[in-house]
């Protein structure tokens, strides 16, 4: 007899995971600068356990447009914010040690914020993550299980999706709890299916976001977005 879905556990990893978000001077992953930065830790409720957050001065001014979505204006970051190098390093050694502890990292759209933060860290002289991992992606995992779904895959919209609270978009702890907590009602949800293990999930996430890409890509050369011989990049968890 075929067990109901209820009777499917939830992973081992969403018991505990690290959450991960940066808000940014712009899109740009080699050339924009961190502005504000979150690394936290949640149990398997999705309750805080760990929380660190960051206010930086970029060095560079911060464009209006930037400031308008996670308002930090560039007189606020070089009135209140702290040196980027010591930023930086701060993030990296928070991260490092919660993928040493064998803890997944969630973070929405991952290759932006780590591709960001490995151009920021070579920028100040601090030794970067090169492979992160474990990284969990609700992006990448919630177009793979939910692929025919319509509508925009923001982490606003897919919070709500999953029924995650989301309050405060664009301010980095709150997009990285939601985040995390977005990632836990994923593995609740599609339990049957997904790898045991982060590490298998992890890998799984490199093939799933390299066949997403070209999806996409195939999809904007129809509609006349890109080029025939341009192509997305899809490196994950960092380019």
């Amino acid at each position: 007899m075929q067990e109901p879905l209820a009777m499917f556990r939830r992973p081992e990893w969403t018991r505990v995971v690290g959450v991960f978000d940066l808000e940014t001077t712009g899109v740009d992953v080699t050339r924009d600068r961190i502005v504000t930065a979150h690394v936290g830790v949640l149990d398997a409720a999705g309750s805080v356990l760990t929380a660190h957050d960051w206010l930086a001065d970029p060095g560079v001014p911060i464009p209006e447009g930037a400031s308008a979505i996670h308002g930090v204006s560039t007189e606020y970051a070089r009135a209140h914010g702290r040196p980027a190098p010591e930023v930086v390093q701060e993030v990296v050694d928070a991260l490092r040690g919660i993928m040493d502890a064998g803890i997944p990292v969630v973070a929405y759209n991952a290759p932006y914020d780590f591709s960001l933060l490995k151009h920021e860290a070579l920028r100040h002289g601090v030794e970067p993550i090169l492979s992160p991992s474990p990284v969990i992606d609700p992006l990448v995992v919630d177009k793979a299980y939910d692929r025919w779904r319509r509508g925009k895959r923001t982490l606003t919209v897919v919070a709500q999706h999953y029924a995650v609270r989301l309050d405060a978009a664009h301010e980095a702890s709150a997009d990285a709890i939601a985040a995390g907590r977005v990632a836990q009602a994923l593995a609740e949800r599609f339990a049957p299916w997904l790898p045991a293990s982060a590490h298998e999930l992890h890998t799984r996430q490199i093939g799933w976001a390299r066949a997403q890409a070209a999806s996409l890509t195939d999809y904007f050369i129809q509609i006349g977005r890109l080029d025939p011989t341009e192509r997305l990049d899809g490196d994950w968890p960092i380019r």
